[in-house]
């Protein structure tokens, strides 16, 4: 009879294990963007026009976003409505459409960017950025996560948190190539961080983990060329808009 329990004990903890691990379901990221500190960087002529509109603009604009996975392909995508959010023009950024597919398999993207009047198919390989990890941890959306720090475009800092409980590399927009689901992102220079607010266990249906198909066809580096050329006379601004469009 001991024996018998002692079998059972065993056959729950290891199950109970298993359960630990996602691997695949749907994750919601709420985008939030500090609308004031973004002002920060508008022309004078633009800041003065801005602020009679400061007050009444939200300091944040957050933004909902889902992604879809299993452990070979995921489809990030714009979610449900927020109410927390401004049209104002300030506060708007060219990537609050961006519609992203990874193939965890090839290490490939198909991505769907709006920069402006100018809309992108982006084809690539998976950003692959040098990634430092910490020891920090902390809990997000009830899985234990681990920090990880990098830069992008020479001078960008990125700060990440990833989860090996769900072992799929992918996470928010392009990013990934960590040992687990990024659940978090902040990109002070940006003024803005995605975090998973749920982790639904759900199996995706297949025929929505689809690739987007229009917009002009490129790779990172050659939408990249192209809006820099565009708005080189913009200044600080500008570079911030590049930034924005290559994540």
């Amino acid at each position: 009879m001991k024996q018998l329990i002692s079998i059972v004990i065993l056959t729950l903890t290891c199950l109970a294990g298993k359960a630990q691990h996602t691997i695949e379901g749907t994750i919601e990221y709420e985008r939030s963007l500090n609308v004031h500190r973004r002002m920060d960087y508008l022309d004078e002529d633009e800041k003065e026009w801005v602020a009679r509109y400061r007050d009444k603009a939200p300091k944040y604009n957050k933004n909902y976003y889902n992604l879809s996975f299993n452990t070979k392909h995921s489809i990030y995508e714009p979610g449900r409505e927020s109410d927390e959010t401004t049209n104002m023009w300030f506060a708007r950024i060219p990537v609050d459409e961006n519609v992203v597919y990874t193939d965890y398999a090839t290490k490939t993207v198909i991505a769907k960017k709006q920069v402006y009047e100018e809309k992108f198919l982006v084809k690539d390989s998976m950003r692959k950025l040098e990634w430092k990890i910490m020891d920090e941890v902390r809990t997000i959306a009830n899985y234990k996560c681990r920090k990880a720090v990098s830069v992008m475009c020479d001078s960008v800092y990125i700060v990440a948190f990833y989860s090996e409980d769900i072992p799929v590399s992918g996470g928010p927009e392009m990013f990934g190539n960590l040992p687990g689901m990024i659940l978090e992102i902040a990109i002070p220079r940006l003024h803005t961080t995605w975090i998973a607010t749920k982790v639904d266990i759900t199996t995706p249906e297949e025929k929505k983990l689809v690739p987007p198909k229009k917009g002009k066809e490129t790779d990172v580096k050659g939408m990249y060329d192209v809006v820099l050329s565009s708005l080189k006379r913009w200044g600080d601004q500008g570079q911030r808009v590049v930034w924005w469009a290559v994540l």
